[in-house]
């Protein structure tokens, strides 16, 4: 189960560094390469909020077929050859399967490894996923810089990888008893008990910041290497991704006893540091400050995503758990899809540098602000224990 979401997973950010290519072969700007990367997040959205409950009613296996399909339909759009209108449907076809794969994926996985093991097994697949996503671009990344073809081989070698994770999933238990498929096919409608929602907007906001920072390195990371930099490496380009995505996986595994009191607000000093790099690393120029600020960045999203969710959904009712978690998705989501845009635009009228740099201040207030706000929400008589597992 594990191979199979980490093979998902690596196909939704194999384009990574293969879009100074894309740019360099259509002739768009960074803007747009912005809108092709966020348009990913539209389809992980649509699924999650259609599909949300699905697989309690139909089971997991049909659900993490699907998206194992999808995927590979993805890749082959991919391989129809450089266009805008390929681009696009490759990316909201691959947003379709993370959304499919990633919280069926990590329910599966728990359940198989049964209740004594539960807890473990949650976190062994939070750090699967981020496996699988900091896969993608460092393959492809490594594709593109030693072997032929670099904008069809990494998609064919990703089609090969989804092989065994289709067979590996046939052949593992059911956990769910199927039922209707109508029952399947509910919306699911995001919304915040008010009982929780003192812990859920600073959790919220932080969140959103982390996931802005996430965006705007995998969209725009390439350029910058190329353009500012002067380093058009693609491998380079897959390694500070990945670098990322590692600092995230480290953090999460690192912090799993932490409480949420304590993890959250940690993790907004930790991505406020990293963006205090990040910042750094633009103004100098600097590829070594830009590789740390990114594994440091890495740690603050791991930290405060790990945190936040713990935070919001021990202490909301159980029969508005589901609503509750899909509210704070929405936000991450729309975090790591809206700002990359922004800052794609501003770049165009600007530049790069500039544009990250008012970026990082922007972002860095709204941690510091859910920082704030946690902290002011904990000193508040009978509120500690809404940000205390």
């Amino acid at each position: 189960m594990g191979y199979a979401f980490a093979a998902t997973m690596t196909g939704t950010t194999l384009p990574t560094p293969l879009y100074p290519l894309y740019q360099h072969e259509l002739g768009f700007d960074t803007l747009l390469t912005t809108v092709v990367y966020a348009v990913y997040a539209v389809g992980v959205l649509a699924t999650l909020l259609l599909l949300g409950r699905a697989s309690d009613v139909v089971g997991r296996r049909p659900l993490l077929l699907a998206a194992i399909a999808v995927s590979a339909v993805s890749g082959l759009v991919f391989l129809a050859g450089p266009s805008l209108p390929v681009l696009f449907a490759g990316r909201v076809l691959s947003g379709f399967s993370a959304g499919l794969v990633t919280a069926v994926a990590t329910v599966a996985m728990a359940e198989l490894a049964g209740p004594a093991h539960r807890a473990k097994a949650t976190l062994v697949a939070t750090a699967v996923n981020m496996l699988g996503l900091g896969c993608g671009p460092l393959l492809a990344g490594l594709l593109a810089d030693h072997a032929p073809s670099p904008l069809h081989l990494p998609f064919a070698v990703h089609l090969v990888l989804l092989v065994p994770a289709a067979v590996l999933v046939w052949r593992i238990p059911e956990t769910v008893t199927p039922g209707p498929l109508r029952a399947a096919l509910r919306p699911q409608r995001p919304a915040v008990p008010a009982v929780v929602r003192a812990a859920f907007v600073p959790s919220a906001i932080a969140v959103f910041a982390a996931f802005s920072v996430f965006g705007l390195l995998t969209a725009v990371a390439p350029a910058f290497l190329t353009t500012v930099l002067h380093q058009p490496a693609h491998t380079l380009a897959g390694l500070l991704v990945f670098a990322m995505f590692a600092g995230s996986t480290l953090s999460q595994l690192a912090s799993y006893r932490w409480r949420a009191g304590s993890a959250l607000p940690s993790g907004c000093l930790v991505l406020v540091l990293g963006l205090a790099g990040l910042a750094t690393a633009v103004g100098t120029e600097s590829l070594p400050v830009l590789a740390v600020s990114a594994f440091v960045i890495g740690a603050g999203q791991g930290l405060s995503f790990r945190a936040g969710m713990a935070a919001i959904t021990e202490h909301c009712p159980a029969d508005r758990r589901a609503e509750t978690v899909s509210a704070f998705t929405v936000i991450a989501y729309i975090g790591i899809s809206v700002p990359v845009i922004l800052v794609g635009a501003a770049s165009a009228l600007f530049g790069l540098p500039a544009a990250a740099m008012t970026f990082t201040g922007v972002t860095a207030a709204l941690a510091l602000g859910a920082l704030f706000a946690i902290r002011r929400h904990a000193k508040r008589p009978g509120s500690a224990a809404s940000l205390s597992t």
